[in-house]
């Protein structure tokens, strides 16, 4: 597998849109503590960025030999907001940001079944240009459960259209996020990523879910007894022959010393998983 580290770390907690470190920085943190590729947001670089903005941003990260893992293109995807699905209807800037970046995949979103036949096209278009679109396990959305996602994957039934596997999401929503739901999404999985959430009642933090209403939490950092074990899922990826990306998702900038965090995450997951 190959270590990866989302931009989203540096987010401002709770806001998509602001970023607290600049992207050379954070490369150069990534790269020190040993990750092979970072996980582009448009907090850092998007779909509103010029040529030569988004052509810096390669470079910043082609300097130091590490590869772009995937590409989120906008706010809304991850914001999850009522426009999250929109990329889906006009995949191609986010397609041209991604080739222009150096990556085969792109993160969309999609909250109703009205966005399935949206998708098929989105996949096709993507798929003349080698591009792959990827649905996080993510509440709120048609990725929520594990039944529902591989209904939704069976339905689109494009090889470039695919699943992030996030356990964290699948926790708050009561869904098993180990060896079982890994082999449900083996045939789709294109990415997998980690952050550390504490569901329980005096939680200082509330996602949204269809299927639990409100689920209050914490992030705790990797490692810590209270939060996910990811050990077994590591080894759960082994078991699939899983040799992506396993990226760190986790918001650093809530809580923790950036650097800190940016280290201790990396040292934790090749404590516990085969990583190039």
């Amino acid at each position: 597998m190959k270590l990866s580290l989302s931009t989203r770390v540096v987010e401002a907690p709770r806001q998509k849109e602001k970023t607290v470190m600049g992207l050379n920085d954070l490369v150069a943190l990534a790269d020190d503590a040993g990750y092979s590729a970072v996980c582009m947001r448009a907090s850092q670089v998007g779909i509103q960025h010029n040529a030569n903005e988004i052509a810096a941003a390669k470079q910043s990260v082609a300097v130091h030999g590490m590869a772009i893992s995937m590409v989120t293109g906008d706010i809304d995807t991850p914001a999850n907001n009522d426009r999250a699905q929109m990329a889906l209807q006009n995949i191609t800037p986010f397609l041209d940001l991604a080739a222009n970046l150096g990556s085969d995949l792109i993160r969309i979103g999609m909250k109703a079944d009205t966005d399935i036949p949206w998708a098929r096209r989105a996949a096709d278009e993507a798929a003349e240009r080698g591009i792959r679109l990827a649905h996080q396990s993510h509440t709120c959305t048609l990725f929520e459960t594990i039944e529902k996602s591989v209904d939704v994957l069976k339905e689109i039934d494009r090889d470039n259209f695919g699943i992030i596997f996030e356990p964290g999401n699948l926790l708050v929503c009561g869904q098993d996020y180990g060896a079982s739901a890994l082999n449900a999404f083996k045939p789709w999985l294109m990415n997998v990523y980690l952050q550390n959430m504490r569901p329980w009642e005096n939680g200082e933090q509330t996602i949204e879910t269809w299927i639990n209403g409100p689920v209050r939490f914490d992030l705790v950092p990797f490692g810590d007894p209270d939060g996910i074990d990811f050990a077994p899922i590591m080894d759960a990826l082994g078991d699939i022959g899983y040799g992506g990306y396993v990226t760190v998702h986790h918001n650093v900038a809530d809580g923790m010393e950036i650097a800190d965090g940016v280290r201790n995450f990396a040292s934790y997951l090749r404590s516990v998983g085969d990583f190039e």
